[in-house]
């Protein structure tokens, strides 16, 4: 007889209930934040909602809102949700639309740093150091010790708005080469001040944001932090330096777990998405100056190619877990029964996915009754540049997927 799956010992149900800090989820599953492109005019709308009811019904423990910025200039586009008086309404109405079908709510709060796209924003971009930027063909400044104060200020308010409008889970996006990450990535940053040098420093701004978060929200939610075992590109964040910003993390003791994640969504986005390179449906969705970026050789290596294997971050995220006692989520190309109770054998906590649940909002619920033991995604990444018009899989027939049209209550 198999024992009980709380019971010392034994390997966890991936379906079972789940408490990730004081939040009790109805599974293991977590969708992970992949950008809606439904916030055109940067606010919560029907089609948002419609996005994030799909997996909620369809069975997942935790579906995570993407990119919802503390700042304007934090934004990768000026699309995108800044989290403040003006939206809370919106993202109270969205993640009272997730309870309603069960599934409980992340906000992946972050500031893109030199990810956003200035020229778009209006707005200069901000990294640990100056930059050319590939995307806006401006230069990204050097955060000043004026500019790290404010958004530091700006993620315990965005994290008070968040809470107040119902969500679940706060996750810090600290992976990427986000703003945070610019800091971690030893050939992004060549301060000279407290914030550059070795990790200790370097790891300011992630500790500082942990720990303010957590004195604003207390235990009312769980506090969690996208994490990366590895950027892809030479001087980014490295599989020792995650483990040891992890290390770091944990003894501050201010997260109730990490999810771990892996490339640059600035020097090397298929590190962390794997399969097919979709390069010219990608720069067909460019604006004409960074569709013009991308002919150069610059910008043909932009897309690199990485064969896919399911769960391709395991042999890195294990070092993690062996390293740290604190609950990890595992993520990289999981669609399978198969890899997912490997998962939970391998010692995580639980299990995210982007693209199999794009593609079969309800692969959770089809998973747990037997009706499936795997999805169907097909990982040629041809999702990834429908980011700008309404993020889709272009698998879907008639019928299928998340709708695009209003959620109609």
């Amino acid at each position: 007889m198999l024992a009980p799956p709380d019971a010392p010992g034994a390997v966890p149900d991936v379906f079972a209930p789940y408490d990730l800090g004081p939040v009790r989820l109805r599974n293991r599953t977590v969708k992970a934040a992949t950008f809606e492109g439904r916030t055109p005019e940067g606010q919560v709308t029907d089609e948002l909602i419609a996005y994030h009811l799909a997996p909620a019904r369809g069975g997942v423990g935790l579906t995570t809102v993407a990119y919802l910025a503390v700042a304007p200039e934090g934004r990768t586009h000026r699309e995108q949700v800044v989290v403040g008086p003006s939206t809370a309404a919106g993202l109270a109405r969205l993640a009272d639309a997730v309870h309603g079908a069960g599934a409980a709510i992340a906000g992946q709060v972050g500031h893109a740093g030199p990810v956003a796209n200035g020229r778009s924003n209006g707005i200069p971009a901000l990294a640990a150091s100056p930059m050319p930027s590939p995307l806006s063909m401006q230069m990204v400044r050097a955060a000043s010790e004026k500019d790290l104060t404010r958004i530091t200020r700006a993620y315990v308010a965005a994290a008070r708005t968040l809470v107040d409008a119902g969500f679940d889970v706060l996750e810090l996006h600290m992976a990427h080469s986000y703003l945070i990450s610019s800091f971690l990535a030893p050939g992004l940053n060549r301060r000279r001040d407290r914030w550059g040098g070795p990790l200790e420093r370097r790891a300011r701004l992630a500790r500082q944001v942990a720990r303010v978060v957590r004195e604003e929200v207390g235990s009312s939610v769980a506090v969690t932090a996208k994490v990366s075992v590895g950027d892809g590109f030479a001087g980014g964040v490295t599989t020792d330096i995650g483990v040891d910003l992890a290390l770091l993390l944990e003894a501050d003791g201010h997260l109730d777990g990490l999810q771990l994640s892996g490339g640059s969504s600035l020097m090397n986005p298929m590190y962390l998405f794997r399969g097919d390179v979709p390069a010219a449906e990608f720069a067909a969705s460019m604006p004409p100056l960074v569709r013009w970026g991308m002919r150069t050789p610059m910008g043909r290596s932009f897309l690199k190619s990485y064969p896919f294997e399911e769960a391709y971050f395991r042999e890195k995220a294990l070092r993690f877990r062996s390293a740290v006692s604190m609950p990890l989520m595992l993520l990289g190309g999981i669609s399978s029964l198969a890899a997912m109770r490997r998962a939970m054998a391998d010692g995580f906590e639980l299990v995210a996915m982007g693209r199999a649940l794009l593609r079969e909002p309800d692969l959770v619920d089809r998973l747990a009754s037997g009706e499936a033991d795997a999805g169907v995604c097909i990982h040629c990444n041809r999702c990834m540049p429908t980011i700008y018009s309404g993020t889709r899989c272009t698998e879907w027939g008639p019928g299928e997927g998340v709708p695009l049209a209003p959620a109609g209550g």
